[in-house]
């Protein structure tokens, strides 16, 4: 799964992440209200984990946006307050579920997955990415090409989903390291070179034609032939 948290605490927002990550999902992050909008209303998220409490604008002030806004992505609320009136403003903001602070990690990351699973049912949510002959089930995290299984490592995992989801377009470094890294700066190393040589060997080699271009001075591409 692809998500965003909106969390202005950021032990919390760490927590999370590193959570998410280590179970092989990729979360985004936001630390204000204002923020968190830009990002949820442009970016492609398979669910949304939103704090109430929120800088610049609180949390369903966020979700009441996004819906007035026709964004239809599943919402996992975060609070402290857990009154039956507070869960169910929440829901009336245009929540889909709503989790009392503190929370057990297991039980969020099973409402996370619930709630794909509910909005792919209905139509509203790609669980799945395809380019060419080469598949990615966001959910059962396989990948196949010709109906052969791939092997991936987790962050070869995100790297192809950044990819696929940018099918077609030139993906710089900068966005790599941003999208799957999470860097805001260029650290200087290889590692760029060295996990998209990886991965082209897993995903292109034995397989045509080829699906993952370097664009010389450009960064990379991953295209389906014409």
């Amino acid at each position: 799964m692809r998500l965003l948290i909106i969390e202005d605490d950021p032990e919390t927002a760490d927590y999370l992440r590193r959570g998410l990550g280590e179970s092989g999902h990729n979360a985004d992050y936001a630390a204000t209200g204002p923020d968190g909008l830009v990002m949820a209303r442009d970016g492609d998220y398979d669910a949304l984990i939103v704090d109430r409490m929120l800088p610049g604008l609180d949390g369903l002030t966020v979700i009441q946006s996004l819906r007035e806004q026709n964004v239809g992505t599943p919402v996992l609320i975060l609070s402290a307050l857990g009154k039956v009136d507070d869960r169910v403003r929440g829901l009336k903001a245009g929540g889909d579920d709503y989790l009392v602070k503190p929370f057990a990690f297991s039980e969020l990351l099973a409402r996370l997955e619930a709630l794909v699973r509910r909005a792919k049912s209905d139509g509203h949510v790609a669980t799945a990415l395809k380019v060419a002959d080469l598949e990615m089930d966001l959910l059962t995290r396989n990948v196949t090409r010709g109906g052969q299984p791939i092997e991936l490592q987790p962050r070869e995992f995100r790297l192809l989903e950044y990819m696929m989801r940018h099918a077609g377009q030139v993906v710089t470094r900068t966005m790599l390291l941003e999208g799957v890294w999470d860097y805001h700066f260029d650290p200087q190393t290889n590692v760029i070179d060295v996990h998209i040589s990886r991965l082209r060997a897993k995903i292109d080699k034995g397989f045509d034609p080829p699906l993952l271009q370097t664009i010389r001075g450009a960064g990379y591409a991953l295209r389906a032939p014409s």
